[in-house]
């Protein structure tokens, strides 16, 4: 097996309890949940030919996901992130795959492109341990994160790069700074972290003999465990063209991903 995708959901989300199973009103009106989506995601970037799971601990999101025709690997209640849980998944399932996807389950508006782009990085160069995508914000989307961090809130991802496209870092706040700024010199200088994963089996292996280092536990972000433990992780950028990317990380998303829904026409 050359590739697999995993979705990691978990239920007891500390800012969104139940996450996987909240509904989602498309263009059509035709409510879905947000794990169906996910899945819908991975499909699209598969092509029938890249198998699929859902890697979760809870009953009810593997219900879910049995209903709409998903394989289901149940995972340990101790995963403490959706890495963990991926890795947890593949020991579990016996699954041996030179690269795995990690796509999370809370980032329905992912295009199918953003995913083999990362694919395609990885298959190219057989050196890249792990990589994820990033995309240029547009001025309404820095105007958005910036929103969310004056209102208290803790919502997407950005990260910054080195001229070799490896992260520097990641962080819920709005990095780099820009003094409320979505446009510097002609240019947002803004990249939005995508939550899409890939991982050679090494790269997670390590990962699981790491403890969580102190970045990682102030930001809430599961991939700083590499960068604390010297592990490069290769930014591929990405371009989404009339399409606006945005997770659900809170329960005042569902109207903002609804209404991008809407105006991108997805079903």
């Amino acid at each position: 097996m050359d590739v697999c995708i995993i979705i990691p959901a978990r239920y007891a989300s500390v800012r969104y309890p139940g996450k996987p199973l909240a509904t989602l009103k498309g263009a059509s009106g035709v409510s879905r949940t947000l794990i169906e989506r996910s899945v819908m995601a991975a499909r699209g970037a598969s092509d029938g030919l890249i198998p699929i799971y859902v890697a979760t601990d809870d009953d009810r999101i593997a219900e879910e996901a049995r209903r709409i025709g998903a394989d289901v690997i149940m995972t340990s209640e101790s995963c403490r992130n959706g890495t963990e849980r991926v890795a947890d998944a593949m020991a579990r399932a016996g699954i041996s795959a030179d690269i795995i996807v990690n796509l999370q389950g809370d980032a329905p508006l992912t295009p199918a492109h953003f995913v083999t782009a990362l694919i395609a990085a990885m298959r190219a160069d057989p050196g890249i341990g792990m990589a994820t995508p990033c995309l240029r914000c547009d001025p309404e989307t820095v105007t958005n994160l910036l929103a969310d961090r004056a209102n208290g809130r803790v919502g997407a991802t950005t990260v910054v790069a080195d001229r070799a496209s490896n992260a520097l870092y990641f962080s819920k706040e709005v990095i780099p700074f820009t003094n409320g700024k979505g446009v510097i010199n002609g240019v947002v200088p803004v990249f939005h972290h995508v939550g899409v994963y890939a991982y050679r089996p090494a790269s997670l292996a390590s990962y699981q003999t790491w403890e969580p280092g102190p970045l990682e536990a102030l930001e809430g972000l599961e991939q700083l465990r590499f960068l604390e433990n010297g592990h490069p992780i290769r930014m591929v950028e990405v371009s989404a063209p009339g399409a606006v990317f945005w997770e659900l990380n809170n329960p005042n998303d569902v109207p903002l991903i609804e209404g991008y829904l809407a105006r991108m026409g997805w079903e």
